[in-house]
């Protein structure tokens, strides 16, 4: 085979390229260019539309969580009349997103002789408004933001509205139910709502241009217009009743495509607008709104003829250019080239004291000479450190291997833990997400009839959770030993840990001492995520949560006792948040849910077998996706004092 010099190759391809691209570009400009703006306006729509709605989203999403937290905290029936008025006004003085929010109580649920609480704060003039909702003409609980979160049991967004009697503004509403325990029952007991002003977004969404005459529009979940440049359709249609009034079949397709979320670019002719028009249309991830881009034909393709004139006369001169300019770089790169190459052979070969050619060329060719320089240098260095460098990896691999073994030495693993004891039965694990964890578990005896047992969670991961997991549990060992309540000794490890906490690390904790004779239980929680409590032959039911802070941040907190009594058979199931908060590959979570539906199908729980079940379930649930934080689970079963 002919052998061609690198040079003459180097011209003729590139040459070739240069007039094949400018001749396709002479052919094909008028369509080329058609296809380059249109592809150009769906992306410009596309990141239009996304980044609006992201903003959208990011609001929504943290107006839903305040409510969802409220909703929660709520759940605790020690709250006062004040307290909850207070918690009302606080969480709307600290979140500017949110324009208005109530707290509507069920008929008689709060004081029994009244019919109406709902205290309801809002922005007005700059400053915090405030009004308690309810009377003859405003019933509050015939409301669509009551009913419908009572009815389906769930969260949800009301179709925009003019709250009239309420915040006094067009709107829309995120309602939360929240439920109580009442006689051992939960019922529904009220409504937390986050009311988001409208008129921000109509300000946002008619920011958004492109083009001349293109404009934006945002539909509800059910096609209501929130926004559009026609202030008539504004909380007055939909996008179907407009179909309807038009006789439209293609406009009231289009509404139905919008509304099912998925994102669309397509042409919509004169739907939407007086010219022939393209639509791009997103779902926003929350609240179940859409959102349109439309933009006229004409405009988007008014520079076509213009460009491809431009493209022409371009590609014309650059091709011209470019002959020149590829023949000079050809010949002052084969030359040196060569050079490098047989150089490039002999250090290959070994011979790292070969004496590379001088190259002075200040360009690509004279980098590439004195990277060689440098890779020579480099190859010796590299060898000589990579003995090194694998000695210290494997050193570091064994501390940490040493590191976990000494972690897990500190916590009880031996099962059955007391075999000669029968009244009770206790078992735990613990999966550290890294090499060493910042989760804690511990049972042991404080006299001959009273058993401690705690599992806690160290916030953070690896080396510096695990030093404040070791002090952790060291301290309240020698603080449980001396035989005080639960909640007294959550106080003075508080006390402790707090002293002189620079770094500014917490553990949250659940603490009981069970009197296995008689199976009075007494605990105390510190931020700790509420325990399972299973009844022999009942449903298992969270342990409420005592609402009290984390251990090791603020000195001089004191923490509260709560007792309970457990009867032969009943079983506490403790865990920290490693385990609802697993995650498959797609994300998802374990979730609370999924824990307790797993809790109720077991038919005879017994201490060893329930938390093996939960550790599987999760594995399985997880697919081998990475443990995200540690897991740890601690089971306690009473069985009742044996009868000689």
């Amino acid at each position: 085979m002919k052998r061609y010099p690198i040079a003459f190759k180097l011209t003729f391809l590139i040459l070739s390229c240069a007039f094949v691209i400018v001749t396709a570009i002479v052919a094909y400009n008028y369509i080329s260019s058609r296809d380059i703006i249109l592809r150009q306006a769906e992306d410009n729509s596309r990141l239009l539309v996304a980044g609006t709605a992201g903003r959208i989203d990011s609001v929504l999403s943290g107006v839903q969580k305040v409510a969802e937290n409220v909703a929660f905290a709520l759940e605790d029936a020690t709250l006062t009349k004040r307290e909850i008025i207070e918690l009302n006004r606080r969480v709307l003085a600290n979140n500017p997103e949110i324009y208005g929010m109530g707290l509507a109580f069920e008929p008689y649920s709060l004081e029994p002789d009244h019919l109406y609480f709902a205290p309801y704060y809002f922005r007005s003039g700059g400053r915090i408004g405030f009004s308690m909702l309810g009377d003859a003409k405003y019933r509050y609980f015939h409301m669509d933001w009551y009913q419908i979160p009572k009815e389906l049991g769930r969260s949800t967004w009301t179709e925009p509205y003019f709250d009239q009697g309420g915040g006094g503004v067009p709107m829309a509403t995120y309602s939360v139910p929240f439920y109580r325990t009442v006689n051992g029952k939960t019922a529904f007991t009220g409504v937390v709502t986050a009311d988001v002003s409208l008129a921000w977004l109509q300000k946002l969404v008619g920011s958004i241009r492109l083009y001349d005459s293109g404009y934006a529009f945002l539909l509800s979940r059910h096609g209501t217009f929130i926004t559009h440049p026609d202030e008539r359709l504004v909380m007055n249609q939909t996008i179907f009743s407009l179909a309807e009034e038009r006789d439209s079949g293609e406009l009231r397709e289009l509404g139905q495509r919008m509304l099912s979320g998925k994102a669309a670019f397509m042409p919509v002719g004169t739907l939407l607008s007086s010219k022939d028009s393209y639509m791009f249309s997103d779902g926003l991830k929350y609240g179940g709104w859409s959102l349109g881009v439309v933009f006229p034909r004409d405009e988007m393709l008014a520079d076509v003829f213009r460009l491809s004139k431009s493209m022409i006369v371009i590609g014309v001169v650059g091709f011209v250019l470019l002959v020149l300019v590829t023949v000079g770089i050809a010949r002052r790169i084969t030359r040196p080239l060569c050079e490098l190459s047989d150089s490039a052979r002999e250090i290959a070969s070994g011979n790292l004291d070969l004496m590379l050619p001088e190259i002075r060329a200040n360009d690509e060719v004279g980098d590439l000479a004195e990277s060689f320089k440098h890779m020579k240098t480099s190859l010796k260095e590299f060898i000589r450190d990579l003995t090194d460098t694998t000695a210290a990896k494997e050193r570091i691999e064994s501390e940490l291997r040493i590191a976990r073994e000494i972690q897990m030495g500190i916590l009880p693993k031996l099962f059955p833990a007391f075999p000669d004891r029968r009244e009770f039965e206790v078992f735990a694990s613990i999966e550290p997400a890294k090499e060493v964890g910042g989760d804690l578990y511990d049972f042991f005896f404080v006299d001959e009839t009273h058993f401690c047992f705690l599992v806690g969670d160290v916030s953070g991961k690896g080396v510096p959770a695990a030093f404040f997991m070791a002090v952790t549990k060291t301290l309240l060992k020698v603080v449980a030993e001396r035989g005080l309540d639960p909640g007294d000794i959550l106080t003075r490890v508080n006390a402790d840990l707090s002293s002189e906490n620079e770094s500014c690390m917490f553990v949250t904790l659940f603490l009981a001492i069970i009197d296995i004779e008689s199976g009075e239980t007494r605990y105390a929680n510190a931020g700790h995520n509420p325990p399972m409590f299973l009844p022999c032959g009942g449903k298992p039911e969270w342990i409420p949560p005592l609402g009290e802070p984390v251990a090791g941040i603020m000195e001089g907190m004191e923490y509260s006792t709560k007792v309970m009594t457990l009867k032969p058979g009943d079983l506490l199931f403790i865990y920290t948040d490693g385990v609802t908060e697993a995650m498959d590959p797609d994300g998802g979570l374990f979730g609370d849910d999924r824990l307790m539906a797993m809790l109720s199908a077991e038919k005879e729980p017994f201490a060893p077998k329930l938390v093996k079940d939960v550790g599987g379930a999760i594995r399985v649930f997880a697919r081998g996706a990475e443990q995200s934080d540690d897991i740890t689970m601690l089971a306690m079963q009473f069985m009742g004092k044996c009868e000689p």
